[in-house]
């Protein structure tokens, strides 16, 4: 499987391309229990279906993967010759590929199917891949500053934290300051109550000369179910890039 980047990103990426089969079972068995949600994109299209890693058996050379909730996406992806798959496992972003997936049953319930992949890539970079959020209609953190909500628009959006725009400068200068409570609506993905930290800042002059912030902040003790409301939310972001991207193409 050949993966491409641009220049930019190649300077943050150290790509490893792994192909030890008992490396390979074992980070998939490894997402498997993290119980991380899996991306998976049919060659050609611009859908993404998210999936998890139901079991990985290296006697008969299978992974068993979750079926889509959608049926007419699960037909699609039965259909495809090839899927390739995006998670992440410890800060770790791993990307593989199939010749196609089976439609098959595990402890009794719809699954797909798949051999193991011969190998895979895993990249790591020193922060989570982060998607641009919309700047026409911002989706925006509400942060409890004295017992009293503060909205921010957000910049960007990662498994890892979120950057908000201070253009009031409310949020001051201090990296490592802790809000509680944070509170953010995702559209179409739900709601996401987490603690953000400041991790760093950047200050911005705008061509008005007018002076905005940046503050890149960490999501702190997320629970599960609110980080994957974040994932079914970069998914969407994902899925709306990818059809701009056929629809230029």
């Amino acid at each position: 499987m050949t993966q491409s980047f641009n220049d930019s990103a190649q300077e943050n990426w150290h790509d490893f391309q792994v192909e030890s089969r008992r490396e390979i079972i074992s980070l998939l068995r490894g997402i498997g229990e993290k119980n991380q949600l899996i991306r998976m994109l049919i060659q050609g299209e611009a859908d993404v279906a998210l999936t998890s890693v139901l079991a990985v058996d290296g006697d008969s050379n299978t992974l068993y993967l979750d079926c889509p909730i959608d049926k007419v996406q699960n037909r699609r992806i039965v259909a495809a010759k090839r899927l390739s798959y995006e998670t992440t496992l410890d800060k770790i972003r791993i990307l593989f590929a199939s010749e196609g997936a089976q439609e098959t049953t595990y402890k009794n319930l719809p699954a797909l199917k798949v051999a193991i992949p011969a190998s895979l890539i895993r990249l790591q970079r020193r922060e989570y891949y982060r998607m641009a959020t919309p700047v026409s209609n911002p989706v925006c953190v509400s942060i409890p500053m004295d017992g009293v909500p503060m909205l921010f628009p957000l910049a960007d959006i990662s498994c890892g934290g979120i950057a908000i725009l201070d253009h009031k400068l409310l949020l001051g200068n201090t990296i490592g300051n802790k809000y509680e409570g944070c509170k953010i609506e995702l559209p179409d993905a739900g709601p996401v109550t987490t603690a953000l930290q400041v991790r760093n800042l950047l200050d911005l002059t705008l061509l008005n000369n007018k002076t905005n912030r940046r503050v890149g902040c960490e999501f702190v003790d997320i629970s599960r179910g609110n980080l994957a409301n974040v994932q079914r939310y970069i998914t969407k972001l994902e899925r709306e890039r990818n059809a701009r991207l056929a629809g230029l193409g």
